[in-house]
């Protein structure tokens, strides 16, 4: 298909749905290995600041977590502020834990919303609320996703399969596979809100214009 043939194909009202989720996927994808490269060059050229910021939301994300499984979940934990670690009696009575570190942090999930935002298309004056109120649910996204590794290592301790070839233990079920699916799902629907209640809105209001 030619160039010309390929704007022709995106202008068409009947293939927008197909257009806006191949550009969600390329700037997905194209952000990740964007941020790969970027964390193999040490953040550079603000290493410093984006390590400060990640110890923040460190902290951050491990009181969020503290809160919701003491006073949401009802758990009782035992923690370590200086190691970030949160631990609770499993069923078969040994520890469940989780130790936060700064790979745990909600800083990717920031930028990746971020990078989605401003790059996909759509009227600014929503964008300046919207984006905030995303940052701020992405945040207790994970807060949850920590929470449901740790409530997974208590209830269901003893998870062991096959999958992709590899042994798979309850943590690594949780933390690899359900709970990263989970995290990435907010963020489709959120983009999908955005698509369905501001960006399709908006192209309407052109087109009756």
């Amino acid at each position: 298909m030619s160039f010309e043939g390929i704007k022709t194909y995106c202008k068409d009202p009947k293939n927008r749905n197909t257009v806006n989720v191949g550009l969600f996927i390329l700037l997905i994808i194209s952000f990740h290995f964007l941020y790969l490269g970027w964390q193999a060059l040490g953040y550079w050229p603000i290493g410093k600041l984006v390590h400060k910021l990640m110890v923040m939301s460190v902290d951050l994300v491990y009181r969020q977590s503290c809160w919701l499984l003491d006073h949401v979940f009802r758990v009782d934990i035992t923690t370590s502020n200086a190691q970030r670690i949160i631990a609770a009696l499993n069923v078969d009575g040994s520890w469940a834990r989780v130790i936060i570190a700064p790979e745990c942090a909600s800083l990717k999930q920031w930028m990746h919303w971020l990078f989605l935002m401003i790059l996909f298309p759509g009227p600014w004056k929503h964008k300046m609320w919207y984006i905030p109120a995303g940052l701020v649910i992405i945040e207790w996204t994970n807060a949850i996703r920590i929470c449901g590794i740790l409530l997974m290592q208590i209830y269901w301790p003893n998870i062991h399969i096959h999958l992709f070839g590899s042994d798979i233990n309850t943590f690594h079920l949780g933390h690899d596979y359900i709970f990263k699916f989970f995290f990435y799902l907010v963020i489709f629907l959120m983009w999908v809100l955005w698509v369905e209640l501001f960006y399709n809105k908006s192209l309407k209001a052109k087109t009756k214009a």
